[in-house]
């Protein structure tokens, strides 16, 4: 079994160096300086002929052999490139449709917001209302206790949270505190 995990490592890392020697050929194949390199090379094969030192047609056949190695060996790295980076544009397009897949996520999560928003505003309003109609409720029987005491036991279904309970006990305190000084004012 750890043979198997060598080879393998040692077959990925035989890969990888096989990738980087094809990029590198890739590129200096393409550039300036391969140019006049080749350039150079088929001036000098040119010239042996005629200065004696290899026959025209054993250096015409040397040329055409190392031509046509050199045309397979960059068609090869070619196609490795080309390869490469094709995979590159399908990593990049998935990744794209993953973006967009977390876009439409995030504009369903702030459409689902803004509808809460809307609907707190809404449930605002509404005890808003409930807090004003109260009001005047308390205001118009605010002489008569057990209205108040009817009026409170109404109120009930109205509380949605602990802070409603305790505005509410606040006004009715102040009520409360209201109609006994109306009351000691009435009895002097």
């Amino acid at each position: 079994m750890l043979n198997h995990s060598n080879n393998s490592t040692l077959r990925q890392r035989n890969k990888a160096r096989l990738e980087r020697i094809a990029d590198i050929a890739t590129r200096w194949i393409g550039s300036t300086t391969s140019l006049v390199v080749h350039t150079l090379l088929f001036i000098i094969a040119f010239v042996l002929p005629p200065v004696h030192m290899v026959d025209f047609d054993k250096m015409l056949l040397t040329l055409t052999t190392i031509v046509s190695l050199e045309a397979i060996y960059l068609a090869i790295f070619i196609q490795m490139s080309v390869n490469k980076n094709s995979q590159d544009i399908e990593n990049i397009q998935e990744d794209v449709e993953e973006i967009q897949e977390d876009i439409e996520e995030i504009q369903e999560d702030v459409e689902e917001m803004q509808e809460d928003v809307e609907e707190i505003q809404e449930d605002v309003e509404e005890i808003q209302e409930d807090v004003e109609e109260l009001q005047e409720d308390l205001d118009e029987e605010k002489d008569d206790p057990l209205q108040l005491k009817s009026l409170a036991t109404a109120v009930q279904p109205l509380i949605h949270s602990p802070a409603d309970l305790s505005r509410i006990e606040k006004l009715l305190t102040e009520l409360q505190q209201e109609i006994n000084l109306l009351k000691r004012k009435q009895g002097n």
